[in-house]
C-alpha cells in the first residue's frame, strides 16, 4: 500500500470541524462537487442542443454505466493504493477532460457522439473517485471523529446541489456550453493544491481479515467475503440497499407523478422537494455540531422506521402543505439513518476495506436504486401514486426488521471522544 511522505501522529487531538487538515479536505471535495453539478447542467444543455429529448436521457444515463460496472474495481483500487493519490489522479483527469471538451466546443458544435464519450469517461474515472473518497476520512482524522465528518461531508454534497446548477445556468446564459465547461473544469482544478496539501496517516490495519496482496480479483472477492462475514458491517450494507431501493423510486420519479396526479404542479414538486432537502441538511448538521449520537444501532432503526411511514403515507395527505411538512419530516429521519449507516460503516470498517465497502455502498446508490425508477413509473400508472408509495414503504421498512435482527446492530454505538479533546 502505497503512503504519503507527510502523514499525521497516530492519535489527532482535534476535533474534526477545527482540523485544518480535515478542513482543507471538506473545501476540496466540495469545490469538486460544485463543479460536478455545473458539469452536469452543462452536458445536459450541450446535449439539448445537438439532439432531442430522447438524446439528452441517453447522454445523461451514459455516464451511469460505466460508473456502476467499475465501481467495486474502485473500490480494489483505493485500498490498493494511497487514496489521496487516487483522488488527485482522478480529479486531475476529470479535470482536463471537461477543460478539452469546452475548448472542443468553443471551437465547434457540440456532436453528440463527443458528449456520450464524455459521459462514459467522466463516469469510469467517477468509478475510481468515489471509493477513494470513501477510504479517505479514516486516514485524515480519528476515529471517534467520523461520525462527525460524515456529517460534514453530507452538508457539502448539499451544498454542491445547491451551488451547482445556477453556477452552470449563469455561465450556460454568458458563454454558453463551452463557458459552463469550463467553469466545472476551473472548479475541479482549484480542488487540487488543497488535496496536495493534506497529511494523512500511515494505514494500520488489524490484520484479522486482510489475506495479503493478490490479483485484483482476489482482492475484490476478499473484499465481498469482509462485508458478509462482518457482523455489523453486513447488515448495515443490507439495510441501506433495501432502503435505497425502496425509497428513492417513490421520492425521484413518484414525486413527479405524485403532484402531476394532484394537480399541484411544478411549484408543489419544487416546495415537497426543497423541504425534503432542508430536513436531510439539518439532519447532517446536527451530526456535524453533536459529533455522536447515543446508542446509534437503535437510533438509525427508528429513523428509519419512521422515514419509510413517512414515505408510505406522502401519498395519502389530502393537501400540499401538509405534503411538504412531512417532506421535511422523511428528510430529517432519512438523514439521520444515513448519516449513522455510513458513520457506523466507516469505523466498524478495518482501514485496508473501506474502500472495497465504499464501493459496495455506492454501488447500491448508482446501480441498484436507479433500477426501482421504471418499475415506480409503471406501477403508478398501472394503480396510482398511493398504493405504490405504501408498498414502497412497507418494503423499505424490511430493512428496520433486518437491523433489529441483528444484535451487533441493535448494539451499535459511535466512538467516544478521546481525553484531550476539546469542542
Amino acid at each position: 500500500m502505497a503512503t504519503s511522505e507527510t502523514v499525521l501522529p497516530e492519535h489527532a487531538s482535534t476535533p474534526a470541524h477545527r482540523d485544518g487538515n480535515v478542513l482543507r479536505w471538506l473545501t476540496a471535495y466540495t469545490v469538486s462537487l460544485v463543479g460536478d453539478s455545473v458539469y452536469f447542467v452543462a452536458l445536459g444543455w450541450s446535449a439539448q442542443k445537438a439532439a432531442g429529448p430522447t438524446e439528452v436521457g441517453l447522454v445523461m444515463a451514459s455516464g451511469a454505466l460505466p460508473r456502476a460496472l467499475l465501481m467495486l474495481g474502485g473500490g480494489v483500487v483505493a485500498d490498493r493504493f494511497d487514496p489521496r493519490r487516487v483522488i488527485l489522479g482522478s480529479d486531475t483527469l476529470r479535470c482536463l477532460l471537461i477543460l478539452a471538451v469546452a475548448t472542443g466546443i468553443a471551437l465547434t458544435a457540440p456532436a453528440l457522439w463527443i458528449l456520450v464519450t464524455v459521459a462514459l469517461v467522466f463516469g469510469a474515472v467517477d468509478a475510481l473517485f468515489v471509493p477513494a473518497v470513501g477510504a479517505l476520512p479514516p486516514r485524515i482524522t480519528a476515529p471517534d471523529q467520523l461520525a462527525r465528518i460524515t456529517g460534514m461531508r453530507t452538508l457539502s454534497t448539499r451544498l454542491g446541489q445547491i451551488a451547482g446548477p445556477p453556477i452552470g445556468g449563469l455561465a450556460m446564459g454568458l458563454g454558453g456550453p463551452a463557458a459552463a465547461f469550463a467553469v466545472a473544469g476551473l472548479l475541479i482544478a482549484l480542488s487540487l493544491p488543497l488535496l496536495l496539501a493534506i497529511r494523512i496517516r500511515p494505514l494500520v490495519a488489524s490484520g484479522a481479515e486482510q489475506t495479503g496482496p493478490g490479483t485484483a480479483r482476489q482482492e475484490l472477492l476478499d473484499g465481498l467475503r469482509y462485508i458478509r462475514r462482518h457482523r455489523l458491517i453486513g447488515p448495515l450494507v443490507a439495510v441501506g440497499a433495501i432502503c435505497e431501493f425502496g425509497l428513492t423510486g417513490t421520492l425521484n420519479v413518484g414525486m413527479v407523478l405524485l403532484n402531476a396526479e394532484r394537480g399541484w404542479g411544478p411549484s408543489g414538486y419544487g416546495w415537497i422537494v426543497s423541504s425534503f432537502s432542508a430536513g436531510a441538511a439539518a439532519s447532517a448538521a446536527l451530526l456535524a455540531i453533536a459529533g455522536r449520537l447515543p446508542r446509534a444501532g437503535l437510533m438509525m432503526a427508528g429513523t428509519l422506521l419512521v422515514g419509510c411511514a413517512g414515505a408510505a403515507t406522502i401519498a395519502l395527505v389530502p393537501t400540499l402543505w401538509l405534503a411538504v411538512v412531512l417532506a421535511a419530516v422523511i428528510g430529517l429521519n432519512a438523514g439521520v439513518f444515513g448519516s449513522l449507516d455510513n458513520a457506523l460503516i466507516q469505523t466498524a470498517a478495518d482501514p485496508a476495506y473501506l474502500g472495497r465497502v465504499t464501493s459496495v455502498v455506492m454501488l447500491t446508490m448508482v446501480g441498484l436504486a436507479p433500477l426501482s425508477y421504471p418499475l415506480v413509473g409503471a406501477a403508478i400508472g398501472a394503480w396510482g401514486a398511493a398504493p405504490v408509495f405504501v408498498g414502497c414503504g412497507v418494503f423499505a421498512s424490511l430493512g428496520v426488521g433486518i437491523a433489529l435482527a441483528s444484535k451487533a446492530v441493535r448494539h451499535a454505538e459511535l466512538p467516544r471522544r478521546q481525553p484531550g479533546v476539546t469542542v
